[in-house]
């Protein structure tokens, strides 16, 4: 069955209010419930389980609602009415705990994971438990789609990066995350399922900018020692996903990013000047891993160049903003409200 295609199913339908009284308890949500549909005449669609219920997932979900019959995992009441009213019908789960995410198994034709790992460990757990967990019932997802990150490369120097580069990571983020593939390759060949891995760089979004990091006056690297770098739209990542979703056969990588290739200074340089604030201040890599905290230093000191053809190639998706260039320009009203309550 291809993801995204209508199925017929046997089993009768039950009413949404008993399916949502039952999912929004910590008890197992009824499988049967699930699997025949949230709300009554909806089309029978193959189910699709959200795994991270955050802003990518939330800027995907329009695109899914209308292929899918979407279930979102979510560990706060308050995220229930949320995807509710955005047309998922949320689960209460836990990712850190076993217990709960007995009541996913058997539930979905394909998985969207788009869940940080835990920071407290040195693998992923989250992903260890899960998959475990989608694996031993008869009905397994044939389709996961995994949004991991560019830092699973390491650092390159600003070499060129395709996909088939190595793995070396050399930060315990990157490192995670490599886990994490490792585990859904595991994943993939014990059950035949296809899983899409989307390494990702820096997201950004118009309310995903580093607008206090300006105002704070935080040093970037001095030109001498700026690299390239990457980066992605948070709405681009979601349709990424969406198209990512539809892919069908084994186990298959992308860079997901746009076709800028400004280093971070640039990039920084770009908003600071479109927002009318004041530029960032340069230090040498010496004096500047000591003014920034550990997490962003760790961000810095990398670099490479992603490459980004298989992406445009087999994912086909005509990104919304292929530029730092093109989204300040699509955005020019906005940021003028914002730049005048900046300088107000």
């Amino acid at each position: 069955m291809r993801c995204g295609q209508r199925v017929t199913r046997q089993t009768p339908r039950i009413t949404a209010t008993a399916i949502r009284a039952d999912c929004d308890k910590k008890a197992p949500c009824s499988a049967v419930a699930l699997a025949t549909g949230y709300n009554a005449g909806m089309p029978d669609f193959p189910t699709l389980l959200v795994v991270g219920a955050g802003d990518v997932a939330r800027r995907a979900l329009p695109r899914l609602t209308g292929r899918y019959r979407v279930l979102v995992v979510h560990r706060r009441a308050e995220q229930a009415t949320m995807w509710r009213a955005l047309g998922a019908l949320p689960i209460h789960a836990d990712l850190d705990d076993r217990a709960s995410l007995e009541r996913l198994a058997g539930l979905a034709d394909c998985v969207l994971y788009t869940a940080p790992p835990d920071e407290s460990a040195s693998g992923d757990s989250r992903v260890a438990r899960l998959a475990n967990v989608l694996k031993r019932r008869a009905s397994i997802p044939r389709r996961i789609v995994y949004i991991s990150t560019s830092g699973v490369y390491g650092d390159r120097h600003g070499a060129p990066t395709p996909e088939t580069a190595p793995c070396r990571p050399d930060s315990a983020r990157g490192m995670r995350r490599l886990t994490a593939e490792r585990l859904w390759r595991q994943f993939a060949r014990q059950t035949g399922a296809s899983v899409t891995i989307l390494r990702a760089p820096g997201i950004y979004a118009g309310d995903r900018l580093p607008l206090a990091r300006l105002r704070a006056g935080t040093p970037c690297a001095i030109a001498s020692e700026d690299t390239p770098a990457n980066r992605i739209h948070a709405d681009d990542l979601a349709l990424l996903c969406v198209a990512a979703l539809e892919r069908r056969g084994g186990i298959r990588c992308y860079n997901v990013c746009d076709d800028s290739q400004l280093a971070t200074g640039e990039w920084l340089d770009a908003i600071a000047d479109r927002y009318r604030l004041a530029r960032p201040p340069r230090l040498p890599h010496a004096e500047l891993a000591t003014a920034v905290s550990p997490a962003q230093w760790s961000f810095l000191r990398e670099s490479r160049l992603l490459l980004n053809a298989r992406m445009h190639a087999e994912l086909a998706v005509a990104l919304r903003h292929p530029t730092l260039d093109a989204f300040l320009a699509s955005a020019d009203a906005t940021i003028e409200l914002v730049a005048d309550a900046a300088a107000g």
